[in-house]
């Protein structure tokens, strides 16, 4: 059985989940279900980034302690997971005793090797976000941090550094040769251009107690705590077993996909790696860094205070719908313009009209001509579907593994269309009153093997649509697998109708 090992980043815990990190769930939680719809094995980590100011900040505003705070706030991550229908394996916390110990020893480690050392160092610091700027960086921003917009502080003091540049030159010859590494193309080359075009200073990996308590003690020096970028990526390798269980860190790593929004991608694909190779760890095999949501045209954030909350959104319109509008609207590596208008056109257009209405009509017809008993007495393929559905049955894997959703949606309901034009020009009731049983029957049968392979492709993106699908046509849910996806293999139905999967919203 082949494995696959697919991970979020950690997110931080200093306010509540908003739109930005329900996406890169959803996009990691659909590739997932793809694998899984595949036979293939999964570890699925997601997780919360723990330590840091910012968090001892806001705990104390709280009036809490910060590993209380951190615990409310982690368990509203997974309360979000939970309601979007997201299977993860493992939710690592960055304060789990056993991931503080793996970065203790990483640290160590690294020591040993000659790539950690101590100097003074001046430089632009963010105290928010705490976090230092070289000074190319902060030329490029105009001043200001990178990431938050805020000013920044001149900051003096002697910390311990991670020696980048001894990689450089390595990472620059590996990215060359292996240009599938960052997904997509348009950020390979804009982290292939830094290298190239910069140099390396060394990574600031620890912070003084005197300014920053809350995170891993540094283990050479207990007058520091552990920077929290450098604690976080680790995650990804303890939660595998590194340093623990070898046997099942080999059977896991390297991870297959890393998923990300691409303001955090120069950690992933810079620090990352060289850290990994330092470590004589394999690499992952692509970092993925997908686009943002901008709300009025400003990217979708904690610190613009332009927050998306996910859980209100699925009150309004269901979780399916949400993840629907999230992976159909876009590409994966592209931005896209998030509005209750867009949303909207999608759920009532594709969603209600289209496949909705299917599957509706459908079940309506075969219970009104056949008491929802319907033989399968010509398993042929009809003409008017052939094209279409040969074209999803030689694109749909390859697509999903390069997580290219919209265009998979985009075929998938290309096919509906079809099965609703087939509905109006075959013109059953015509045919009813024609006497025409077996014909109808055909053609019944037809629409709901067609909306019974839909059901399977469409599961990972909208996994209880898939699943009231397959209820509806009396088949069970362990049937989604993707070598049931061939016309003809399903027998005689029997279907029950519920009301539509999909009400149209009113916008009135």
């Amino acid at each position: 059985m082949s494995k696959s090992y697919i991970t979020t980043p950690l997110y931080y815990v200093n306010a509540r989940p908003h739109i930005g990190h329900a996406y890169t769930n959803i996009i990691a939680d659909c590739l997932a279900r793809f694998k899984r719809l595949c036979g293939s094995e999964v570890f699925f980590l997601t997780g919360t980034d723990e330590h840091g100011e910012k968090i001892r900040k806001v705990a104390k505003l709280s009036g809490k302690e910060p590993q209380e705070f951190v615990d409310e706030v982690s368990a509203n991550f997974k309360d979000l997971w939970q309601k979007l229908n997201v299977e993860y394996d493992f939710f690592i916390r960055t304060t789990f005793d056993f991931h503080e110990r793996i970065v203790q020893e990483v640290i160590k480690k690294l020591h040993t090797k000659g790539d950690i050392y101590k100097e003074k160092y001046k430089g632009f610091y963010c105290v928010p976000c705490e976090a230092f700027w070289t000074a190319i960086q902060v030329k490029e921003s105009g001043g200001v941090c990178l990431d938050c917009k805020r000013e920044l502080e001149v900051i003096e003091e002697e910390n311990y550094f991670f020696r980048l540049s001894k990689y450089q030159s390595w990472l620059i010859s590996y990215l060359k040769e292996n240009p599938e590494f960052i997904k997509p193309s348009t950020r390979y080359n804009e982290v292939l251009s830094f290298l190239e075009n910069n140099s390396l200073e060394g990574l600031c990996i620890s912070r003084p107690k005197k300014r920053l308590s809350w995170g891993v003690e540094f283990p050479l020096d207990n007058n520091y705590v552990v920077y929290v970028w450098f604690d976080a990526l680790l995650n990804y390798i303890s939660a595998a077993g590194y340093n623990q269980d070898e046997e099942r860190f080999k059977s896991i790593w390297p991870a297959d996909y890393h998923f990300m929004a691409k303001d955090i991608l120069r950690h992933h694909a810079i620090f990352w790696p060289i850290m990994l190779k330092a470590l004589e760890i394999d690499l992952p095999v692509t970092i993925f860094a997908h686009g943002w949501w901008n709300f009025e045209g400003e990217k979708i954030s904690k610190s613009r205070g332009n927050i998306v909350n996910p859980l209100e959104l699925i009150k309004d319109i269901g979780v399916d719908s949400l993840r629907y509008f999230l992976l159909r609207e876009i590409p994966v590596g592209g931005d896209g313009s998030f509005s209750w208008k867009a949303i909207v056109n999608r759920i009532n257009s594709d969603l209600a009209n289209d496949l909705g209405n299917l599957v509706f009509r459908t079940l309506n017809m075969a219970e009104k001509y056949f008491s929802g008993r319907i033989s399968s007495s010509s398993p042929a393929v009809p003409r008017e579907f052939r094209e279409v559905l040969s074209e999803i049955e030689g694109s749909y894997k390859g697509l999903m593994d390069k997580a290219e959703f919209n265009t998979v949606l985009e075929k998938i309901f290309k096919f509906i269309n079809v099965m609703n034009k087939y509905i109006e020009e075959t013109k059953p009731w015509a045919l009813w009153k024609a006497g025409e049983k077996e014909k109808i029957n055909i053609f019944l049968y037809s629409l709901l093997e067609g909306i019974r392979i839909v059901s399977i492709y469409i599961w990972p993106v909208m996994p209880f649509t898939a699943e009231s699908i397959n209820g509806q046509l009396g088949i069970k849910s362990r049937e989604l697998r993707i070598e049931n996806a061939g016309w003809g293999l399903h027998g005689d139905f029997k279907v029950k109708k519920e009301k539509p999967l999909f009400p149209r919203i009113d916008v009135s």
